[in-house]
C-alpha cells in the first residue's frame, strides 16, 4: 500500500512538472499578446482621437474665420448699398479676393431669394430656395461640414444695424482641401509614431514576460529536479510576491513528499522488521530442536508452544496489516447504515468483558442519551474495540476503564478512559503511526502488533470524524471519538 503510496508521489511531481512547463511555454506568448494588444487598442485610441480632434478643430476654425468674413462684408455690402446698385468695384474686389485667398465661391441672394451676385457667374439672377438661405433669411446663422465633398457653407445673414432688418443671405462656400492636406500630413506621421510606438511595446513586452517567466523557469527547473529524484531541492525565488507564495507552497509539498517518502521507507522497515522477529524465534526454537538429541517430551512441548505463539503473532501482524490495506482501498465504499450507538458499545463490551475480568480489571459503560447514527458497524466496532482492548492491556491489575457515550445535535461521542500506565507528552503525538511503540520491551511482554490505533484512526477519519488523546506518564489515558450523526460521504480527509 505504502509503495503504491510513493509511486502515486512520483506520478504527481512528474505530471505536475509537465504542467507547469506547458503554462510556461505558453504564458510568455499570452503576456506578450496581452501587452501588445492593450498597446495597439490604447495606440489607435490615441491616433483616431487625435485625428477627430485636430479635424473638428481645423474646421471649427475655418468655419468661424469665413463667418467673420461674411459679417465684415455684409457691412460693406450695406453701406455700398450692392444689393440695390451691383457696381460697386470695391465690394467686387472684395469679393473676388475673399474667393481667392479661401480658393471657394460666394453667393448674395436678396429679400426675395433671388442672386444678385455669384463669383462663378453660374446662378445669378436664379432663385435659391435652399434650406441654408431660407434659415438665414429668418434670422439664423448656418454653417455646414461636407466632408465627403471637402467643402465648408455659411450662409450669414446681411442686416440693416439701425432697423434689424434682414436685407438678404451671403452665401459663402470655401474648400477644405488645405485641412485634407494637413489631416493626411498628420496621419502619416501618426501612423509612423504608432508602428514605432507598436516597437516599443513589443520589445516592452518580450521584457515584461522575461520578467514574469524567469521565476517560473526556476521553479520548473526545481520542480525537474526533484521529477529526477534530487528531493533535497529547495526553491528560492525571488520575483513577484505570488511567486514567493508559491516557492513557499511548493517547498511545503516539497516536505510533504520527503514525509511521504519516509513514512514508507519507515513502514517497509517496521513491516520487514516486524515480520522477522516472529520468523527469527521460531528458527532459534527450532534449531535447538533439531540440534540436541533425545530432547525430553516436555521440553519439546514447551518449544512447540512458543513456536505456535510466534505463528499466532504473525498471524496477528498480518491480518492487521490486510485489515490496513483493506481500508485504504476500500474507504469509499463504506457499508453505511443507522445503527443504535448504545446498543453496539453494549454489546462490544460485552465482548471484551471477559478479558478484563482476567486482569481484574472494572469495565463500565455510561450512556448519557439514546444514539443514532450512520456508521459502518464492522470498521467502528473495530475501532473501539482496539480502544478498549489497548485500556486493559495497558491497564493496572485491579483497575478500571470508563467508556462513555453521549450526543450533540450534530455529533456522538465516545470516550474510553482507563486508570493504566498511561503515555508520556512527547510520544503522544506518534501513537497513531504505524508500528509505534511508546515502550518497545514493556509492549513486546504485553503483546499486540503495533498497529491496533493506525487502524482505530484510519476507521475513524473514513467516517470524518477525528480522535483525540489526553495522557500523562502512570496517571491513565483517555482517549475521546468524535463521530457524525449524519454521514456526509465525498472524499477522505
Amino acid at each position: 500500500m505504502c509503495i503504491q503510496s510513493g509511486e502515486l508521489v512520483i506520478i504527481s511531481r512528474g505530471k505536475l512538472y509537465g504542467k507547469v512547463r506547458e503554462k510556461f511555454k505558453s504564458l510568455r506568448v499570452y503576456v506578450i499578446v496581452m501587452i501588445l494588444l492593450a498597446g495597439f487598442i490604447a495606440g489607435a485610441f490615441v491616433y483616431g482621437t487625435m485625428i477627430r480632434t485636430y479635424e473638428t478643430r481645423a474646421v471649427s476654425l475655418r468655419t468661424a474665420e469665413i463667418q467673420n468674413q461674411c459679417t465684415i462684408l455684409s457691412n460693406q455690402l450695406l453701406s455700398y448699398q450692392y444689393l440695390q446698385d451691383h457696381s460697386s468695384e470695391v465690394i467686387e474686389a472684395s469679393l473676388t479676393q475673399l474667393t481667392n485667398i479661401y480658393n471657394g465661391r460666394v453667393m448674395i441672394v436678396n429679400q426675395n431669394l433671388e442672386v444678385v451676385k455669384d463669383t462663378y457667374s453660374l446662378d445669378e439672377g436664379k432663385t435659391n430656395v435652399s434650406e441654408n438661405v431660407v434659415r438665414c433669411i429668418q434670422g439664423e446663422s448656418t454653417d455646414y461640414y461636407d466632408k465627403r465633398n471637402r467643402y465648408i457653407e455659411v450662409a450669414s445673414p446681411i442686416k440693416d444695424p439701425d432697423t434689424g432688418e434682414i436685407q438678404g443671405v451671403m452665401l459663402a462656400s470655401v474648400s477644405t482641401d488645405t485641412i485634407e492636406d494637413s489631416l493626411r500630413m498628420l496621419s502619416s506621421r501618426g501612423a509612423a509614431i504608432f508602428v514605432l510606438a507598436i516597437i516599443l511595446i513589443l520589445g516592452f513586452a518580450f521584457l515584461i514576460a522575461e520578467q514574469i517567466v524567469r521565476p517560473l523557469r526556476s521553479m520548473a527547473a526545481g520542480i525537474e529536479g526533484v521529477t529526477e529524484g534530487y528531493v533535497d531541492e529547495v526553491l528560492h525565488v525571488d520575483g513577484f510576491s505570488e511567486m514567493g507564495r508559491i516557492s513557499t507552497e511548493f517547498n511545503k509539498m516539497l516536505g510533504r513528499f520527503k514525509r511521504v517518502d519516509e513514512s514508507r521507507e519507515e513502514f517497509v522497515s517496521n513491516v520487514s522488521h516486524e515480520l522477522r522477529t516472529p520468523l527469527a524465534s521460531m528458527k532459534v526454537l527450532a534449531d535447538s530442536l533439531v540440534t540436541q538429541e533425545n530432547v525430553p517430551i516436555e521440553l519439546y512441548q514447551e518449544f512447540m508452544e512458543d513456536i505456535a505463539k510466534e505463528i499466532d503473532r504473525e498471524n496477528d501482524i498480518i491480518a492487521d496489516l490486510l485489515t490496513l490495506v483493506k481500508m485504504d482501498k476500500t474507504a469509499q465504499n463504506l457499508n453505511i447504515r443507522q445503527m443504535q450507538i448504545n446498543e453496539l458499545m453494549e454489546l462490544i463490551l460485552k465482548r471484551l468483558k471477559p478479558i478484563a475480568e482476567k486482569k481484574n480489571v472494572e469495565l463500565v459503560l455510561e450512556s448519557f442519551r439514546p444514539v443514532t447514527a450512520e456508521i459502518d458497524e464492522v470498521k467502528l466496532s473495530l475501532a473501539i474495540s482496539n480502544l478498549v482492548e489497548n485500556a486493559i492491556k495497558y491497564n493496572r491489575d485491579n483497575g478500571w476503564i470508563h467508556v462513555s457515550l453521549n450526543a450533540d445535535h450534530k455529533f456522538f461521542y465516545v470516550k474510553v478512559a482507563d486508570s493504566g500506565i498511561g503515555i508520556p507528552k512527547e510520544d503522544q503525538e506518534h501513537i497513531f503511526e504505524r508500528f509505534y511503540r511508546v515502550d518497545k520491551s514493556h509492549s513486546r511482554e504485553i503483546g499486540g502488533t503495533g498497529l491496533g490505533l493506525a487502524i482505530t484512526r484510519n476507521a475513524v477519519i473514513m467516517h470524518r470524524g477525528s480522535i483525540k488523546v489526553h495522557s500523562e506518564a502512570g496517571t491513565g489515558t483517555t482517549f475521546t471519538v468524535r463521530i457524525p450523526l449524519m454521514y456526509t460521504g465525498g472524499s477522505l480527509a
